[in-house]
């Protein structure tokens, strides 16, 4: 990728909204080039300070299914469009409707973590096609746990779990959500596991939940004042069962 390209793309990077290989183009570019990465930096300030100060406007409760609603009956209706009103002026009213419809719908999936759940299968993806899967290869925890102090502010639990069939690969440092995190790898079979891990700023524990992206699966939750999330091509249920192991330690 040159730096031409790079600028057409930044802002769609920023808003996450490129595909997992220009993603990961657009990654590997910005750590390369010292001017590109300047302007990521200032945009995502910029970005960051409307987020906090822009108002948010928050859509009432079922609009999305009024909206839905009204659409389904106009079409099964089929009204007759008064006179008074041209073409345009009725295509216009239909774009209003779609965009409030499309508003909703997008407001939604960012709530859903839609956006981090790209950035950690991103990640996922990244860690195994650099070759760069552990800075800290070792299936010592007492080795991996160590590594961490300094390089991070929090001290991330590692477990062990051979006799489980979840081996740990080591570790290495990540960087999702805006901050570092810590990348524990596991190995089930010839299936490699990245548990990432960070402090949860607060909130309380959550139950698991599950959701596929690019064709991985990623669970994650709360416990104890950490954020986890899990993501591997492994089999789902194979995945839960790590999930309950990695709880057990706390």
């Amino acid at each position: 990728m040159i730096c031409r390209e790079s600028q057409e793309l930044i802002h769609g990077y920023v808003d996450g909204e490129l595909d997992l290989v220009r993603n990961l183009e657009m990654e590997r570019h910005l750590h390369e080039c010292a001017a590109c990465a300047g302007t990521h930096e200032r945009i995502q300030r910029m970005r960051s300070a409307v987020t906090a100060n822009a108002p948010y406007f928050r859509p009432p409760a079922g609009l999305e299914h009024r909206l839905r609603t009204r659409l389904r009956a106009n079409a099964e209706t089929k009204p007759v469009a008064p006179r008074f009103l041209g073409r345009w002026q009725w295509t216009g009213i239909a774009a209003t409707i779609l965009i409030a419809v499309l508003s909703v719908t997008v407001m939604t999936s960012r709530r859903t973590g839609g956006e981090l759940a790209q950035e950690v299968a991103a990640s996922h993806v990244r860690s195994l096609m650099a070759a760069h899967l552990t800075d800290v290869p070792s299936s010592d925890r007492h080795t991996v746990k160590p590594w961490f102090n300094g390089k991070l502010d929090f001290s991330p639990p590692v477990g062990d779990f051979p006799d489980r069939g979840f081996a740990l690969v080591g570790g290495r440092l990540d960087y999702l959500a805006s901050r570092p995190v810590a990348a524990l790898v596991y190995q089930r079979r010839k299936h490699v596991i990245n548990l990432f891990v960070w402090p949860a700023s607060g909130q309380s524990d959550s139950a698991v939940q599950q959701s596929d992206h690019q064709g991985y699966h990623l669970l994650h939750w709360t416990k104890s004042g950490m954020t986890y999330w899990a993501a591997s091509d492994l089999n789902s249920a194979e995945l839960w069962e790590l999930v309950s192991l990695v709880n057990g330690l706390s």
